[in-house]
């Protein structure tokens, strides 16, 4: 048997010890052959999604693949293809040196005649983990973690990857635990907090502040103090991610706190408008996939 059927083979026993390694062909404006499969593009939630599990993120070049038997290649999805695919590293965008020669195996879509699609010497990102005890062996963390390399994907993909890596990066949101509204001494006056729940107890809040005759204004803060100059934060950031992206579409009813129904409504209606001006948190990819 030729040594490189023997490496396949090895590599495909042992990443079938491995769960969820059956990345799929995602579209964005790349060489012909990959724009030919007609996936939607990636969001920025999609992104961050992607980005966030990945300890390695890699820009590569397919050097060769092999097709996996069927009877090796399990749950794989119909009109599609198991492939061990090896790749030669042309920039490491995070994560530690993996090496130059990378392997892993990935789900592919068939082309429009059913055949298995050349992507020798296709570019490609990769958002994987190492696998452990074995040099330049990758798992994609996603089945569709494999993603045609452009310059404009490489480009919105680095500064998600920045952030991510900044340890004072904004914490996850999961929920909402306290709600407040303050009526101010004028008419029209007054103040809604919202205090946000996070894994590990990291601080997180909204302030929105009603001043007469002028439309109310809010702001996220992540720090203990509650900042009344706090601002929204920018679209595409991983501020922005956290909160339009976990926040619920409505105040639970058990947050609220104190005041009178009416202190109850303005909260309402404060908290409504930092969603709406958020706007969606729009993917094209199924969460968690």
């Amino acid at each position: 048997m030729p040594k490189s059927a023997h490496l396949v083979r090895n590599f495909v026993a042992g990443s079938l010890l491995l769960a969820g390694i059956s990345p799929s062909l995602h579209a964005q404006p790349a060489p012909t052959l990959i724009r030919a499969y007609d996936i939607p593009a990636l969001t920025y939630a999609d992104l961050v999604d992607l980005a966030l599990p990945a300890h390695v993120v890699v820009r590569a070049e397919i050097t060769s693949m092999s097709t996996i038997r069927p009877e090796l290649a399990i749950n794989v999805a119909p009109g599609k293809v198991r492939l061990y695919i090896e790749a030669r590293t042309t920039a490491l965008l995070t994560g530690s040196d993996i090496g130059e020669t990378l392997q892993f195996l990935a789900d592919v879509p068939l082309d429009a005649r059913g055949k298995v699609p050349k992507l020798r010497k296709v570019p490609v990102l990769l958002l994987a983990d190492p696998v452990p005890g074995r040099p330049g062996a990758l798992k994609l963390v996603a089945p569709d973690a494999m993603l045609p390399w452009t310059p404009e994907l490489e480009m919105r993909l680095r500064p998600i990857l920045t952030e991510l890596v900044n340890p004072g990066q904004p914490p996850v949101i999961t929920g909402v635990r306290e709600t407040m509204h303050v009526s101010g001494n004028l008419a029209g006056e007054g103040e809604t907090q919202v205090f946000l729940t996070t894994p590990d107890g990291k601080p997180a809040s909204l302030s929105i502040l009603r001043r007469p005759g002028q439309p109310a204004t809010w702001g996220v803060s992540f720090s203990e103090i509650v900042d009344q100059s706090a601002k929204p934060p920018q679209p595409e950031t991983l501020a922005w991610y956290r909160l339009a992206c976990a926040l619920p579409p409505a105040l639970p009813a058990r947050s609220l706190i104190g005041g009178t129904s009416q202190d109850r409504q303005l909260a309402n209606e404060d908290y409504a408008q930092v969603v709406r001006e958020l706007g969606a948190c729009t993917r094209n990819r199924p969460v968690g996939r």
